[in-house]
């Protein structure tokens, strides 16, 4: 089910994004952390598009790990709080993406009313 989303370049929104050149030898915490850590006039290196590509593909992995313990849930292999566990996670990334893609698409829609 959740094998045909990727990576971020399989949405079809940001299918134009592909010339932007990304950082995928760091894990996202480390991107992050090092975004987060960068000044005004001393930029580290990673870009906006490699933290949220990293972002997304954490999210999958966490989607289809749900996925796998619900169907081990349902072979027997799992117990039903594994799953229960896996499945709230999966669910509380998800609703944590939505607000993210929400905060996105509001700030996008703020800098095209602006006046140039």
């Amino acid at each position: 089910m959740i094998d045909a989303i990727k990576n971020v370049s399989s949405l079809s929104a940001v299918r134009g994004l592909g010339s932007i050149a990304t950082d995928q030898s760091s894990s996202s915490s480390n991107n992050l952390a090092s975004t987060l850590g960068s000044t005004i006039g001393n930029v580290t290196g990673t870009s906006f598009a490699s933290v949220m590509s990293n972002v997304a593909k954490d999210t999958v992995n966490t989607l289809k790990e749900a996925e796998n313990a619900s169907f081990a849930g349902i072979k027997g292999t799992m117990s039903t709080r594994e799953v229960v566990d896996k499945v709230m996670q999966a669910d509380q990334t998800l609703q944590t993406a939505i607000a993210l893609r929400d905060k996105v698409v509001s700030a996008f829609l703020d800098i095209t009313k602006m006046q140039i």
